[in-house]
């Protein structure tokens, strides 16, 4: 049995320390949200008073944080995690993050001797829910391959991506090409709809022809084809649209940073925005359907 300090416990980090508990670990855990402690302590979760009394106790920490200023803050300094963990203890980022600050938190672990690894998800809360997420993994080959035994209890695909930072620059090119990908399958339904085409018979010919892709096969924007997409909930997330967005933003900067021409992201990055600002943050991010479809009604 290993114990285990899980600092972050909200919708994804919950499930996710719930599993580590199933599989016969120690966890602590820490959020500075009430409701997220209520919701891990019923997953068996020990509740601790601070992320640092956590992380003391442990012999590896994950972290699943808002952003990268966050982790930075919340792991580095004399005050921060990595100084009060004991000497070699592992630390597993599951936050997604821009790579520059990811790079900046394996360079502080080291510095202070320990082990890391940036292991940004992809899945959404069902996957966190049911073990089946995909880590996408940065970091050495030792400290790799000491999270991925953790990593295995919580997804079904773990996969090394390279050194310090891969793990969010795949997490981050991934995510540009779902959000592309969505709006592509959204505006194909909004123009079938005009020219009289049923959702399933567009389903029926776009799944199994050059059209295929996750967001038609498994998360497909409107009602009946996929049930259990999130079009036949409302667009209940899921994974909602500000999550979304804050993904796009991330390429884009990366894309800035490295002189990447990343037109296509660039459109859904301001689409998204647009959806957003009118509420729409809380919907699931396949929810821009019913927005596309309300500006062609409008033209």
């Amino acid at each position: 049995m290993t114990t285990i300090a899980f600092i972050g416990l909200g919708n994804m980090g919950g499930p996710m320390a719930g599993n580590l508990v199933k599989a016969g670990h120690s966890v602590l855990g820490f959020d500075l949200a009430p409701a997220a402690l209520v919701g891990a302590k019923a997953r068996g979760v020990v509740l601790a008073d601070s992320a640092k009394a956590a992380v003391a106790a442990a012999d590896v920490v994950v972290t699943m944080l808002p952003s990268g200023k966050h982790v930075v803050a919340a792991t580095t300094g004399s005050d921060g995690l990595f100084a009060a963990a004991k000497p070699g203890t592992l630390f597993i980022d599951s936050s997604t993050i821009d790579v520059a600050s990811a790079r900046a938190f394996h360079e502080a672990a080291q510095e202070a001797g320990h082990a890391s690894v940036d292991a940004p998800v992809s899945g959404g809360v069902g996957g966190a829910e049911a073990g089946t997420l995909t880590f996408m993994v940065g970091g050495t080959d030792e400290a790799f391959g000491a999270a991925r035994p953790l990593l295995e209890l919580m997804g079904k695909k773990i996969v090394h991506c390279g050194g310090a930072g891969a793990g969010q620059a795949a997490k981050i090119c991934n995510n540009m090409i779902l959000g592309i990908s969505m709006i592509a399958v959204s505006e194909a339904f909004v123009l079938g709809e005009k020219l009289g085409l049923s959702h399933q018979a567009l389903y029926d010919v776009a799944s199994t022809s050059s059209g295929q892709c996750w967001s038609l096969t498994t998360y497909c924007p409107v009602p009946g084809p996929v049930p259990t997409s999130p079009s036949n909930r409302d667009y209940v997330p899921g994974f909602a649209a500000a999550l979304m967005l804050k993904d796009l933003k991330l390429s884009q900067d990366a894309a800035d940073t490295s002189g990447a021409a990343t037109a296509l992201g660039a459109a859904a990055t301001a689409l998204y925005t647009a959806f957003a600002a009118e509420g729409n943050e809380g919907k699931d991010f396949s929810g821009i359907v019913e927005w596309i479809r309300t500006r062609t009604d409008e033209t």
